[in-house]
């Protein structure tokens, strides 16, 4: 099999999964578990025959594609090391895509030439409530095909390891885990440090959550929570505890894209007041003016047919954007809890965050404008300025490099590998009601509620 030097398309993910089964039929099977809104398949590769699972989710965010790469990337290592099948009896089970048709609204930019403008260009995430990890109702309540498929599969493996793995556009890696495994933030480290990789030690999401390590957070239990708690990844109920009740233990890997070294820096800042202060009036002026820019064009948008999968998304940055922006500035009463003492590395991700919703707003937008085959609200050019200028920032002030697709997928590949070896030297029998940490008061959101 040729090398992955870039990322690959839903289509392209089926036919190198089918072909590597139909090269090593006794040991990796391809089938179709579930079915798309738009129709298109959801392909499970399976690899060994042993009785423990360990299952693998790829692309659970329509923007992140290192993980459809980085599972073929693991079916292959494991077809040629049986120490991982036979000798774990363990079977590896390889979700390619949990959703396939967001991975295609990414085209546009998939295949490169990878720069920050193209990307958020051409960047498509789905609103909040078309996200298949998610479980805002619940799992009984689950209605997006993808999201059953996914439950349905878990319930039927009863994995004792799940690995979502996810992407950061801009920033570093880290690990988010359901249950501690004890040694997996050094392997990180020792990971990152091979490959060049840098480590976000105080991601914005994880900034209320358990440090288990360095680059390694534990997610706090589900609660009820609301639009906002959720799409700041709060521990709002999801697909990573559902499979808890078969003592799964479940790692989400977060890869970058574009790197930078600042995430990682450990040191105290010099004036955190300041930091904070800039970051969040810069976000709200930044969303100031992208409402503006929308309610522009809205009146322009009536019977395009992309109008409402973009706008979705685009509502719901501009809803939790202004929150964030309070829970930052020191200059606000925080109503749920002080910040924890931060670090530059914190500081750096807060401001990486920030400029990131814009971003995804500003491309959004652009997107829109595009489709519409002209720019009926004169809005583009200040759009293109909007991207170009933040771009320009992550690249020359924040030191965004980019990271090639090859070694993305090689660290999140070690990454789970390493995460295996720990699940099955440190089992977890299933959960109880009542055991400790499992309270309402352990999840903290990121905005103020």
């Amino acid at each position: 099999m040729l090398p992955l030097l870039r990322y690959l398309t839903a289509d392209e993910l089926g036919a190198r999964a089918a072909a590597l089964a139909a090269d090593r039929p006794g040991e990796a099977r391809l089938r179709r578990v579930g079915t798309s809104r738009a129709g298109h398949p959801l392909l499970l590769l399976s690899v060994g025959h042993g009785s423990r699972h360990a299952l693998v989710v790829a692309g659970p965010h329509a923007n992140e594609p290192v993980g459809g790469v980085t599972a073929l990337r693991l079916a292959e290592r494991v077809l040629a090391d049986p120490r991982l099948t036979e000798g774990a009896d363990a079977t590896w089970d390889l979700l390619l895509s949990v959703d396939p048709d967001g991975l295609r609204h990414n085209e546009g930019w998939l295949a490169g030439p990878y720069t920050l403008g193209r990307y958020f260009r051409n960047f498509f995430r789905p609103g909040f409530l078309e996200q298949p990890e998610w479980l805002p109702a619940g799992a009984a309540a689950a209605a997006l095909p993808e999201t059953r498929a996914l439950l349905d599969l878990q319930d039927e493996l009863r994995p004792f390891l799940q690995c979502s793995l996810h992407g950061v556009d801009v920033g570093g890696g880290f690990v988010e885990l359901t249950h501690d495994l004890p040694g997996l933030a050094r392997r990180v480290a020792h990971t990152a440090a091979r490959l060049g990789v840098p480590r976000e030690l105080g991601p914005y999401d994880a900034l209320f959550w358990p440090r288990l390590g360095p680059a390694v957070y534990r997610i706090p239990p589900p609660r009820p929570g609301d639009l906002a708690a959720a799409i700041t990844e709060a521990a709002v109920e999801s697909t990573w505890f559902h499979p808890d009740r078969h003592g799964t233990v479940t790692a989400v890997v977060e890869a970058p894209m574009w790197g930078v070294g600042a995430v990682e820096d450990n040191a105290s800042p010099a004036d955190p007041t300041a930091v904070l202060r800039a970051a969040s009036h810069t976000l709200r002026e930044d969303i100031r003016l992208l409402e503006t820019i929308a309610a522009r064009l809205r009146p322009h948008l009536a019977g395009l047919p992309d109008a409402a999968r973009l706008l979705a998304p685009v509502d719901d940055y501009l809803m939790v954007c202004p929150g964030l922006a309070d829970t930052w500035d020191p200059d606000v009463p925080d109503a749920v809890r002080p910040l924890p003492p931060l670090s530059v590395g914190h500081l750096a991700a807060l401001r990486i965050s920030a400029r990131r919703l814009a971003l995804r707003t500003a491309g959004l937008l652009h997107q829109l404008v595009t489709r519409a085959g002209h720019d009926p609200a004169g809005v583009r050019p200040a759009l293109d300025r909007l991207i170009d200028t933040w771009c320009a920032e992550y690249r020359d002030h924040c030191g965004a490099r980019w990271i090639p697709v090859a070694r993305q997928a090689e660290y999140q590949a070690r990454v789970v590998l390493a995460a295996f070896e720990l699940a099955l030297r440190h089992p977890r029998e299933r959960s109880r009601s009542g055991d400790p940490g499992w309270g309402p008061e352990a999840a903290v959101p990121m905005h103020r509620e």
